[in-house]
C-alpha cells in the first residue's frame, strides 16, 4: 500500500491516520506542535520534517484554516503529489491556491469532511471533492476508507461552498438542540429524561444522536471544537454578506460561539455552545 503524507496532526488528522494506518498505509507527518507529534507516533505514525511529506504521492492538508493552507503552499518544494485539503476554508481562494500549488508541480483537490473526528475514526462521514477529476482513479479507494461516501461536486472552490452550507445547519442543530435542554431544565425536567423524549418525537435528528448524550451529561471533550466552528461561521457570516444575503440565525449562532471564545471555552467541543445559552438572561423591559 502506497506511504501517505500528512500535515496537521490535530484531532482530524490523527483521525485520518488511524484510519489509513488500520487499512495498510505507511502515513508520515508533519505538525510543529510536539505533543501532536507524539501522540501521531502512539497510533502508529512517523513524524518527519516537511520535505519528507511532500516526497509522498499523496499528501492530505489538515490544517486549521486558509491562511495556513495557503502557507503551506507557499512553503512547498517543488514537487508532484496530489495535496488533499480536508479543512473548511474560504472558497473563493481555493482556485488561486490551486494555480499556486500547480506552479510547483501539485495538484490541489479540495475534500472538506462533514463529520466530527470521532465519526471520521470510523469511516462514517461524508466527504464533499472538488477539483480537477483526474486523480480521483488515484485517490478513489483511498477516499472510500476515510469515509462512508464522498461525492464530487465540481471545479475547486464548490466542496467548500457545499460544506458551510451544510455547516450552517448543522451548527443550526445544535444550537437548536442545545436551547432545548437549556429550556427543559429551567422547566425543571432532567437532562436525560428530555433527550429520551425528544429522540421519540417529531423532533428527532442526528444531532441527538451525536451530541445529545454529550450535553446531557455536560461532557465537551471535543471531537470538534467550538472555535474551529467559530471560524467557518464567519466564512459563513462573510459569503452570505457578500451575496448580499442576510443569516439572522447564524448571525445569534456566532454570537454565542463568541461569547463561548470570550469565556476560555474555544477548545470545547462543540456540543459546549449549551454554555453560552445557559448564561443568557431575560432582557429587562
Amino acid at each position: 500500500m502506497s506511504r501517505i503524507g500528512l500535515f496537521g496532526l490535530g484531532l482530524i488528522g490523527n483521525a485520518i491516520a488511524c484510519r489509513l494506518i488500520a487499512n495498510g498505509h505507511e502515513v508520515i507527518g508533519h505538525d510543529p506542535d510536539p505533543e501532536r507529534c507524539t501522540q501521531f507516533a502512539d497510533v502508529g505514525g512517523a513524524p518527519c520534517e516537511p520535505q519528507a511529506v511532500w516526497d509522498s504521492e499523496i499528501v492530505f492538508s489538515c490544517v486549521f484554516d486558509t491562511d495556513q493552507l495557503s502557507q503551506l503552499i507557499h512553503d512547498a518544494p517543488k514537487t508532484n503529489c496530489i495535496l488533499v485539503s480536508v479543512s473548511t476554508c474560504d472558497p473563493e481562494r481555493m482556485s488561486g491556491l490551486a494555480q499556486k500549488a500547480s506552479e510547483k508541480g501539485i495538484t490541489l483537490i479540495e475534500a472538506p469532511i462533514s463529520g466530527t473526528s470521532g465519526a471520521l475514526a470510523k469511516g462514517d462521514v461524508l466527504l464533499l471533492v472538488a477539483g480537477d477529476p483526474g486523480p480521483m482513479d488515484q485517490l478513489d479507494p483511498i477516499f472510500k476508507r476515510l469515509s462512508r461516501q464522498y461525492l464530487h461536486v465540481g471545479a475547486i472552490g464548490n466542496g467548500n461552498r457545499a460544506k458551510l452550507a451544510i455547516n450552517l445547519v448543522l451548527g443550526l442543530n445544535r444550537a437548536a438542540l442545545a436551547e432545548g435542554f437549556v429550556f427543559a431544565e429551567a422547566l425543571g425536567l432532567a437532562p436525560d429524561d428530555f433527550l429520551q423524549m425528544a429522540r421519540a418525537s417529531a423532533a428527532h435528528s442526528a444531532v441527538m444522536d451525536s451530541k445529545g448524550e454529550l450535553m446531557a451529561q455536560r461532557d465537551f471533550h471535543p471531537q470538534g471544537r467550538i472555535r474551529q466552528s467559530a471560524k467557518d461561521f464567519t466564512l459563513i457570516r462573510d459569503g452570505a454578506t457578500a451575496a448580499g444575503q442576510g443569516l439572522p440565525f447564524a448571525q445569534t449562532y456566532l454570537a454565542m460561539m463568541q461569547d463561548a471564545l470570550q469565556q476560555g471555552e474555544g477548545d470545547l467541543d462543540n456540543s459546549a455552545i449549551l454554555l453560552p445559552i445557559a448564561r443568557c438572561r431575560p432582557e429587562e423591559n
